[in-house]
């Protein structure tokens, strides 16, 4: 289905693209990044806090890690200081780029298993899968700031993966 080369490939992605957001979002006021903008997770702030959030929960999974939100709490509104917010993003980032670094194509066969925060329901998901929801899940969201930040009036880098250096 996928290849840890396709992994890598997203994972340098991810960080292009993040940091053309931030850049954009440097132009801004913090009232204007916690602005609600009507997007699912209101503001631009929040948004980007929902997607480390679940970019950390996500990669726990892919590391084996059933029971990631024992200890990664999800929040929309941590950080709230965007310096704090840039330092652990940069951070996040690096840490996929490794991850991804390290794979071998062998290392995306078989099943994950999981259990959601309330530990109710066991889930189980092949493990191409939960790697191909890591790259869709960021695209989606990093898809809505986007188009937040460019109603805001900041000017956020072209999206499209052949102009990746």
């Amino acid at each position: 289905m996928i290849s840890a080369e396709y992994c890598r490939l997203m994972a340098r992605y991810n960080t292009w693209q993040n940091a053309s957001l931030v850049t954009a979002a440097d132009r801004l006021t913090n009232e204007d990044r916690w602005k609600d903008r009507g997007a699912f997770f209101r503001s631009i702030a929040a948004t980007l806090n929902h997607l480390y959030w679940a970019d950390a929960l996500i990669l726990e999974r892919q590391k084996g890690n059933e029971r990631p939100e024992a200890t990664i709490k999800h929040s929309l509104t941590d950080p709230t200081d965007w310096e704090a917010f840039k330092a652990l993003r940069s951070r996040r980032n690096a840490e996929i780029e490794e991850w991804s670094a390290r794979l071998v194509d062998a290392d995306l066969n078989g099943m994950l298993v999981w259990y959601p925060g309330d530990g109710s329901t066991r889930i189980e998901k092949p493990k191409t899968l939960v790697a191909i929801q890591l790259f869709n899940h960021q695209t989606h969201h990093r898809g809505q700031v986007h188009a937040m930040l460019t109603a805001a009036g900041a000017e956020p880098g072209p999206t499209d993966i052949h102009l990746l250096a």
